[in-house]
């Protein structure tokens, strides 16, 4: 398994649980100092950074891109897959094909989380998941032939009304034309809708491509109620070797949060 850690450079999600906010450069230099092995990149958009910018950054500091956000596509354009007006599910289907050919370069795969959306008041939900598939086939197919999965969050209950637990997540995108979505196992998340998160990981292994590593409270992990150790057990029971990245506040600072993460990482992970 290899660590990764969040960094932001979108203003509007300031607030967010993301570790990093300061300058591209500045953020990649303290997470390779640090010894993360990844950075998870979330962005306006596709074209937010010059990709040779990039490379250059990664290659100089020897870390990788492991995953790239969509998030900003709602924050900031108000976008989702799954918005009652067609015009506007078109434009979020646009907007993360462009985030999946921006991570694509560094075969990085892009995540769906907010950009799902949610049932409107008094719409349809098996309307609303219909067009979510609509939305994944085109995109899984997209991401495909770019080389890489398609990454889907099940995101809790107060974030979105869609598809909250792995068991409903794994049977709607098994429904799918597309083979190429696969899910993040969100450890906040998951601790609210899983009677068992160890049970769900060991249930449904084969569908996860990526993990957030946040404690019960979205802080760094062990400054939470998470059993963390059932967990990492069971994520090397089903031999997973994706990316275990810190999606958590920069609480009580982005430095502090950071270290504790790696910390943690290497407690569990790098026995």
């Amino acid at each position: 398994m290899k660590s990764a850690v969040t960094i932001a450079l979108v203003p509007q999600i300031k607030t967010g649980p993301w570790v990093y906010w300061n300058t591209l450069e500045e953020s990649i230099k303290k997470a390779a100092a640090l010894g993360f092995d990844a950075v998870e990149l979330f962005t306006a958009n596709g074209n937010a950074i010059e990709a040779s910018r990039l490379e250059h950054l990664v290659k100089g500091s020897n870390i990788h891109i492991a995953a790239v956000g969509t998030g900003a596509g709602k924050v900031v354009q108000g976008l989702t897959l799954t918005d009652p007006d067609a015009a506007v599910r078109r434009q979020a289907v646009d907007f993360i094909k462009n985030m999946i050919d921006f991570g694509a370069q560094f075969r990085a795969p892009a995540i769906i989380g907010s950009m799902q959306g949610n049932v409107t008041a008094g719409g349809n939900h098996q309307q609303s998941l219909a067009w979510l598939a609509d939305g994944l086939n085109v995109l899984g197919k997209h991401a495909g032939d770019a080389g890489v999965p398609l990454i889907y969050e099940p995101l809790n209950r107060y974030e979105t009304n869609l598809l909250n637990r792995f068991d409903d997540a794994v049977e709607f995108i098994n429904m799918l034309e597309t083979t190429h979505v696969k899910l993040l196992a969100d450890l906040f998340h998951m601790n609210i809708e899983e009677q068992s998160i160890p049970s769900a990981i060991r249930k449904h292994g084969r569908y996860i491509e990526h993990v957030h590593f946040a404690d019960s409270n979205r802080k760094a992990m062990g400054w939470g109620h998470t059993a963390i150790h059932e967990i990492a057990t069971a994520l090397q029971e089903i031999n997973y070797t994706g990316y275990i990245s810190a999606e958590i506040f920069p609480l009580p600072s982005p430095d502090e949060a950071a270290v504790q993460t790696i910390r943690a990482f290497h407690t569990y992970f790098k026995k």
